[in-house]
């Protein structure tokens, strides 16, 4: 099966399963995951982070935009523009300035940054599937991992999974961006990743958190 085609039998069974979960199940698992996100040590040391807005059933990063907001960090979502067909980064002061944009999608009306002037920061994608290694398969335009490659090499970039959300392998082509750091209910697993260890963050390895 050619890669495109196995990619895209793999999204369609992962929304069907992830659209198919509870609500109330969903909005506990996602309190749990960001609650995980909020005791990581590499969370604890950035004071900026790049969150996204949920697409159905995606894992919720409501909790981390109000804590990081309370706790006086920068907060930027990204705002897809059509033209270019990429994804820029723009600044928020409250979830109330989030708007529906493309396909949907909260997204923030304030003027773009430049992504590489990023300061240290956390950047947290969506996906539908995830490896304990960083590999994502993402929404299918391949926005973010477009933007994953633009980010400057000090960003940790954060993928947030619902447990069954994590595989053993998942269909990579060249261009897919691997994950510094892939978060779920009770674990936090580090990918081998040169910018994981360049910024000399404290090993994590799946430990129950």
């Amino acid at each position: 099966m050619p890669l495109a085609d196995e990619k895209k039998y793999f999204r369609a069974i992962l929304k069907e399963t992830r659209e198919s979960i509870a609500t109330s199940f969903a909005a506990q698992a996602s309190a749990r995951i960001q609650a995980t996100l909020l005791d990581a040590d590499f969370y604890h040391a950035s004071r900026t982070v790049v969150l996204y807005s949920p697409l159905g059933k995606e894992v919720s990063t409501d909790l981390n935009c109000d804590d990081a907001l309370a706790a006086g960090r920068l907060v930027f979502y990204p705002r897809l523009d059509r033209r270019s067909d990429t994804l820029s980064l723009c600044p928020v002061g409250s979830r109330a300035g989030l708007m529906p944009g493309a396909y949907g999608i909260l997204e923030p009306a304030t003027p773009s940054i430049e992504t590489a002037s990023l300061p240290q920061c956390v950047v947290v994608v969506p996906g539908l599937a995830f490896t304990r290694e960083g590999e994502r398969i993402g929404r299918g335009g391949g926005h973010y991992d477009r933007l994953i490659a633009a980010l400057p090499p000090h960003a940790i970039t954060v993928g947030l999974a619902y447990s069954f959300q994590l595989l053993d392998t998942v269909p990579q082509s060249a261009w897919d961006r691997r994950l510094s750091f892939v978060v779920t209910e009770s674990a936090i697993y580090p990918a081998p990743d040169p910018i994981r260890r360049e910024s000399g963050l404290r090993e994590e390895g799946g430990n129950p958190r």
